[in-house]
């Protein structure tokens, strides 16, 4: 399936946004997720589905000052 990962398609295997989250090779903490303008718990990460051409938005915390 296609989806969208910060406005670029991205074909993957994965069904459920933890599935994506390992298969992109991201940390589990740090980010935030927004699927279709909504935050994502990261609690509902295991269960939330995807589907085709779903827009995912992936947020990665930076230190600074």
């Amino acid at each position: 399936m296609k989806v969208l990962v910060n406005n670029k398609e991205v074909k993957t295997g994965a069904s459920t946004l933890s599935q994506l989250i390992e298969e992109l090779a991201l940390p589990t903490q740090g980010i935030a997720i927004a699927v279709d303008n909504h935050i994502v718990l990261r609690t509902e990460w295991p269960k939330y589905a995807l589907r085709e051409y779903m827009s995912i938005i992936i947020i990665k915390a930076a230190c600074g000052g």
